[in-house]
């Protein structure tokens, strides 16, 4: 069963200056949890098993579920200091800069100067991962993308292992770096589909209809109005092939009646075709590769994979 966001009205976002643009018509497939869980569709068939009982080494026995390369290494895009990457480099803001003939400089526009998102700047200009104060002064110092460095950005799905390998290229020296490992959720376990579960294998370019979501913003699924953290969690990146990365959803906790992220759902075959990650790391995904090219490839294991280029760990300068 897929459901779909249908004409959502453009809201505003708390974020300084221009908001990140909405989608139009995106496509999600969202999970029925037990209560008490996000809006969803009701299971159309009593007969199937619960998606938590279904056991995924009855398709996946030939994997070591223990051997997909792991590395964190975001930190070194953020940093000022000398560890930071080759692909970024440090910028001290000023408000006269010569690109915009005497008109004093904002934040957005470093980030539109420097093909960088405002939330990669914020974060960097923080020290943390906050990605939405962009408090500056003369003299603030805060990284962006290297001008001079051609760079893409590729995402690798194991469906087997419900992990994610984050990379990037950089297409002038040829190399490959892997930046970090994420724990995912994929599709419900299907042996009829190629890669035994409803997400479908292949690869697919990211689209540019992304969304930001906070508590409190408001929305339309499935012909009603819901909190879209609800449903969505705090962010959505579409593929080209009508499914997405979304972040978890969030549920009220009983007690407090506070909202938080049901991070429980992360790591499991619960989805019907998209790809669900921890809100903290789809947002710092989302900071880094709404800018630039990126490619996701989607496979039963890793090693099938034919990523571009050749994976060091020690990039050139």
């Amino acid at each position: 069963m897929t459901a779909s966001l249908r004409e959502p009205s453009r809201l505003s976002v708390p974020f300084e200056e221009q908001p990140i643009p909405l989608m139009e018509t995106p496509v999600l497939s969202v999970v029925k949890k037990p209560e008490p869980v996000v809006v969803t569709e009701p299971v159309k068939s009593r007969k199937k098993a619960p998606v938590e009982e279904i056991s995924s080494e009855t398709y996946f026995q030939e994997h070591p579920k223990d051997d997909f390369p792991t590395i964190d290494r975001i930190f070194q895009l953020f940093t000022t200091g000398p560890s930071k990457l080759p692909i970024v480099e440090t910028v001290q803001y000023t408000s006269s800069v010569p690109w915009l003939n005497g008109r004093l400089a904002w934040i957005a526009d470093y980030a539109s100067h420097f093909s960088t998102s405002r939330h990669f700047i914020a974060r960097s200009l923080n020290g943390k991962p906050d990605y939405f104060s962009q408090k500056v002064f003369e003299g603030s110092k805060f990284n962006v993308f290297r001008q001079d460095k051609k760079i893409q950005f590729y995402l690798l799905v194991d469906v087997s292992r419900l992990k994610m390998g984050f990379y990037y290229v950089d297409l002038g020296t040829n190399e490959r770096v892997l930046l970090k490992t994420y724990a995912i959720s994929v599709g419900k376990l299907d042996p009829s589909k190629p890669s035994g579960t409803q997400t479908p294998l292949g690869r697919y370019a990211l689209g540019d209809k992304v969304v930001v979501y906070q508590p409190g913003v408001m929305g339309i699924f499935q012909d009603q109005k819901v909190e879209m953290v609800r449903v969505l969690g705090t962010r959505w990146i579409p593929l080209e092939h009508g499914y997405g990365i979304y972040g978890a959803p969030w549920i009220e906790e009983s007690k407090a009646g506070r909202l938080v992220e049901n991070v429980s759902v992360i790591g499991k075959y619960n989805t019907e075709g998209g790809i669900c990650m921890a809100s903290s790391d789809l947002e710092e995904l989302f900071s880094i590769v709404i800018t630039k090219p990126t490619f996701i490839e989607i496979v039963t294991d890793f090693r099938e994979a034919k990523l571009p280029g050749i994976e060091v760990a020690t990039p050139t300068r």
